[in-house]
């Protein structure tokens, strides 16, 4: 396995060069994918704490599992239909309350509920928005559960076209 080592080049597009020979991160946009679940909530800080940092732009996402895309199974569209409009107007009244006392500080946020599979949906929102950093909690599975629903924070840092921060919950 042989050593990589990065040049300048590579990296001008998230980095400047500063005078002694240093290089420092330009941040100007964040993507915090949540589930709601308590790992977003630890990983919310993080999200929050560099938006301020750098001034950035910081997009708070709800992807609602597709599950008819991601199974192929056949469903009556009526039935499925209407409830993946009830699912949506309970995201979007779940993302506009969370967090709300941390994300209050900050100027540009954006909000958006999705639909599919949810690590393609973060990978095709960050690529589309050009994000520069993925933020992400994680939730640790194991077993049958990570054998049948994966993870999706680990698919995210694999193929994310930009750095992924993926915070664990902590273990006292």
């Amino acid at each position: 396995m042989g050593l990589r080592i990065l040049r300048p080049v590579y990296i001008t597009r998230t980095c400047s060069k500063i005078l002694k020979g240093g290089w420092i991160m330009e941040i100007k946009s964040i993507l915090f994918p949540t589930d709601f679940s308590e790992g977003s909530a630890q990983a919310l800080e993080y999200a929050i704490d560099m938006a301020t940092r750098y001034g950035a732009k910081l997009s708070v996402i709800h992807v609602i599992y597709d599950v008819v895309r991601a199974t192929g199974w056949y469903v009556p569209h009526a039935s499925v239909g209407e409830m993946y409009k009830d699912l949506e107007k309970s995201a979007q009244k779940e993302l506009e309350a969370f967090g709300v006392k941390g994300l209050s500080a900050l100027k540009d946020i954006e909000r958006k509920v999705l639909m599919g599979v949810p690590h393609e949906e973060i990978l095709n929102f960050a690529k589309q928005n050009k994000v520069d950093m993925i933020i992400m909690g994680t939730h640790g599975r194991k077993g049958l559960d990570r054998i049948l629903f994966g993870s999706t924070a680990s698919q995210v840092v694999r193929f994310a076209p930009c750095p992924v921060l993926s915070v664990r919950l902590p273990q006292y």
